[in-house]
């Protein structure tokens, strides 16, 4: 694989639309094409070359390319938009819209991430070795339609809604999520190691969702049918007891939700359906 660096060299405190970089569109350019490629950065257009440091050498297809990034692009939104297939890793943080629609390959952050990380995604696996925002997944307000396909591995914490109107893929969160992960799920699955701040799968018709540590409560809208010795999620049993629930049924939802007995004795008062 042939790698293009990017190296920041200058810092710019507007929001940046970082959608050219990416590997489709660096594959079977030059070094001086990449550097003319287009930066909106607030409302005036710039090019790469004038962020960046360029160098390094292009393949010929996007799936052999790499492009590493070197510095914080926090303030950058769509880096890796629709990509079909390479290699983006970021050595710092990163920011919006991160993967946004992205069809194949790999984008690795070193450091944070900002809100929508793989927004609409269909293919390909997002990893964010720190922290990220919220709606990771996610569908854009009034779109109806999230992540489709593909893998988000998140190795820190994120925010809300996790997985808002998600359809398809693997999103793992080895932290903490906020509040309404698995939002309007219709399909799909979300693992959650650390807790949970509550409202979990709320509106969800469809999907899986498996928590292993803490939820407040269980929101009216879910069934309990049993207590399980294991899940399966992501390729993976996962043996371990967990609370077992069907819903939404306010939105006649056919979800699965696996909790953890261990992490929530407070939910224990559901032991007494099954006697």
């Amino acid at each position: 694989m042939k790698e293009v660096l990017l190296r920041r060299k200058v810092d710019v405190r507007f929001p940046i639309d970082g959608s050219s970089i990416s590997p489709d569109l660096f594959a079977g350019g030059s070094l001086g094409e990449i550097e003319d490629l287009s930066l909106l950065v607030g409302n005036r257009e710039k090019r790469l070359g004038d962020i960046f440091e360029v160098s390094g050498e292009t393949a010929e297809d996007p799936s052999n390319q790499a492009i590493r990034v070197v510095g914080c692009v926090r303030n950058f939104r769509e880096i890796g938009k629709g990509m079909s297939g390479g290699l983006i890793r970021i050595e710092g943080d990163g920011g919006f819209n991160l993967g946004e629609g992205m069809e194949g390959g790999t984008i690795i952050v070193d450091g944070d991430a900002g809100s929508w990380v793989g927004s609409s995604m269909r293919g390909g696996l997002i990893e964010v070795l720190g922290d990220v925002e919220n709606q990771v997944g996610a569908s854009y307000r009034g779109k109806g339609q999230g992540m489709t396909g593909g893998r988000i591995l998140i190795h820190g914490s994120a925010g809300y809604e996790v997985g808002s109107w998600m359809q398809g893929g693997f999103i793992h969160i080895k932290g903490n999520v906020g509040q309404f992960a698995g939002v309007h799920m219709g399909g799909g699955e979300i693992l959650v190691e650390g807790d949970s701040e509550g409202r979990l799968g709320a509106s969800m018709t469809g999907g899986k969702i498996v928590l292993l540590g803490r939820v407040p409560g269980i929101l009216p809208g879910f069934s309990f049918e049993e207590i399980r010795k294991s899940a399966r999620i992501g390729g993976e049993r996962i043996k371990e007891r967990f609370y077992f629930f069907r819903g939404d049924i306010t939105e006649e939802g056919s979800g699965r939700l696996y909790v953890s007995v261990e992490r929530n004795p407070h939910l224990k008062f559901y032991e007494r359906l099954l006697e």
